[in-house]
């Protein structure tokens, strides 16, 4: 059996209703901050269990506006995964803040508890976690080391959306939480984010600083920026919020079907999923252990000329990145997150993979033993 297309490691599912949404939106000539906007943000606070929801323009903007909004600035230092999209650090650099990395727990990917109670300063104001590839990390422990030093734990949900953590949704449990909208993830807009919160006082900041500073049509009280999501934006988000529990029941269907088969190969280990947690598998990352014959590269490259779109997410750990290397991080050094970035491989885990996809990823995986 062979595909007669690729198999892609990421698709938008969107359907009729996204398309009548953005007519009606069209058809009412207002393009930004309107009722759709208004509408989406109140759904997506209930969703998640908080308070208050500010959609913003993409998930890079969410975190930097919380940094913002929680007086992040020169000086202070950010505690954030090693492993992770650039973003997550990034964030701390606009506020001319420095990144600490620490480093990840081996087999959840997430950022080690353990690891931030031992780089947690005086400096430290601030921790960004990563619920990456769509599994929560340990909460309780971060929760607990932010509260005792009195510092703030900022979510960096991008991956997450609807996972939970002893049944409660990510981006509900610290100071604030920050949401991805982009194309590729579980529920998207094309691009677009969202800040949850339960402070009132912050969700007023955050709503300045994404608006100009303005309190009311040109009366600037405070220095802001134009991080807006459009109505556009908003509609196609309120649809596919609707649609998200299937989406991601669908992505567990899937990762348990991969599962199956991928521990059947010797050499290939399935993800992980924690204890008392819902992964919701924005992507489904094994590992390429080294006693596997083709190693991870090779396998990578077999299977996409087979037609799976197989990718590694993430190959270099952020502070290898030449940015950072070139702002005085060449001594840092995260064994986990080293370890991880040589074996890791995503798979196609989609709503859109179909279950006679599903069956020829695992053939192809064994062809390559």
């Amino acid at each position: 059996m062979a595909m007669n297309r690729m198999i892609p490691i990421a698709k938008p599912v969107l359907g009729k209703e996204e398309l009548a949404a953005v007519k009606e939106v069209f058809e009412s000539g207002i393009l930004v901050q309107g009722e759709k906007t208004r509408l989406f943000e109140t759904e997506f606070a209930k969703y998640i269990g908080v308070k208050h929801a500010i959609a913003v323009s993409n998930g890079t903007t969410a975190l930097d506006v919380s940094l913002k909004s929680l007086g992040i600035s020169y000086g202070d230092k950010i505690l954030t995964p090693a492993f992770s999209f650039v973003a997550s650090s990034n964030c701390a650099l606009y506020q001319g803040a420095t990144p600490v990395f620490a480093d990840i727990e081996p087999k959840t990917f997430n950022i080690d508890p353990l690891d931030v109670e031992r780089k947690i300063t005086s400096n430290t104001k601030a921790i960004v976690c990563a619920h990456l590839f769509g599994q929560p990390a340990a909460m309780d422990e971060l929760v607990e080391a932010a509260e005792k030093r009195g510092i703030v734990l900022v979510e960096d949900a991008a991956q997450s959306h609807g996972a939970e953590y002893k049944g409660k949704k990510v981006g509900s449990i610290g100071k604030v939480g920050c949401f991805s909208f982009y194309a590729t993830k579980n529920m998207t807009t094309g691009e677009g984010g969202m800040i949850t919160t339960n402070d009132g006082e912050l969700a007023e900041k955050i709503r300045l600083l994404i608006n100009h500073g303005q309190t009311e049509r040109y009366r600037h009280v405070s220095l802001g920026y134009n991080y807006r999501i459009t109505e556009i934006c908003a509609a196609i988000g309120r649809v596919q919020l609707r649609k998200l529990e299937g989406f991601n029941r669908k992505r567990r269907e899937n990762a348990k079907v991969l599962t199956a088969g991928v521990r059947k190969i010797r050499g290939l280990t399935p993800p992980h999923v924690a204890k008392e947690v819902k992964h919701v598998f924005y992507q489904y990352a094994i590992r390429v252990e080294n006693e596997f014959p083709l190693g991870r590269d090779r396998l990578a490259e077999h299977l996409r000329k087979a037609g799976v779109g197989a990718a590694v997410h993430y190959p270099t750990p952020i502070y290898k990145q030449p940015l950072y290397q070139k702002l005085g991080y060449k001594e840092t050094v995260c064994p986990n997150t080293e370890d991880v970035c040589a074996h890791i491989l995503s798979l196609p885990v989609h709503p859109a993979v179909t279950k006679k996809e599903l069956a020829y990823i695992i053939r192809v995986l064994k062809e390559a033993v």
